[in-house]
């Protein structure tokens, strides 16, 4: 499967809240804007996400809209972040991705977090680099609750 990062353009952002939409990949996230089916607050979320100078790409998987990825945050501080299509898990598809975000933000160090059970995704940051640093909790709107959470770092 070919993946390919490019700029957001705006009806991405169709297809990008409606992956928001499906609750098992909001349960795997977590951490999702407890708006998350607040189509206006979504738009208006994306329109300031936009106008930053934090890196949002759209990931294309053969040619098709697969979810998006970022780098956001302060210096020293920054994150990585990405949602992919779940009809995608386990081809490759978010790993393809999160490298090729790391080669467009050669900054060090990045960080990421996780949902503590979120295999997947563990696995992913994992490949890419990604050293577990610390352990939290949080508030996860998609579950309801506090959730565990893995903190992760990328040095090299």
């Amino acid at each position: 499967m070919e993946v390919v990062l490019r700029e957001v353009r705006r009806p991405d952002l169709d297809t990008f809240f409606a992956l928001m939409q499906d609750p098992e990949a909001a349960r795997m996230a977590a951490f999702t804007p407890g708006d998350a089916g607040d189509r206006a607050r979504f738009d208006a979320r994306w329109e300031r996400v936009l106008r930053t100078d934090d890196v949002n790409r759209t990931v294309v998987a053969d040619g098709v809209v697969a979810g998006h990825a970022a780098v956001y945050g302060p210096p020293g501080e920054r994150e990585v972040t990405y949602w992919i299509d779940r009809a995608l898990w386990g081809r490759g598809v978010a790993t393809s991705a999160l490298r090729a975000l790391l080669l467009l933000v050669p900054e060090r160090p990045l960080h990421a977090r996780a949902a503590a059970d979120n295999a997947g995704s563990l696995r992913v940051l994992a490949k890419c680099g990604f050293t577990v640093a610390g352990r939290g909790t949080g508030f996860a709107h998609a579950r309801g609750g506090e959730t565990d959470e893995l903190l992760l770092r990328l040095d090299r």
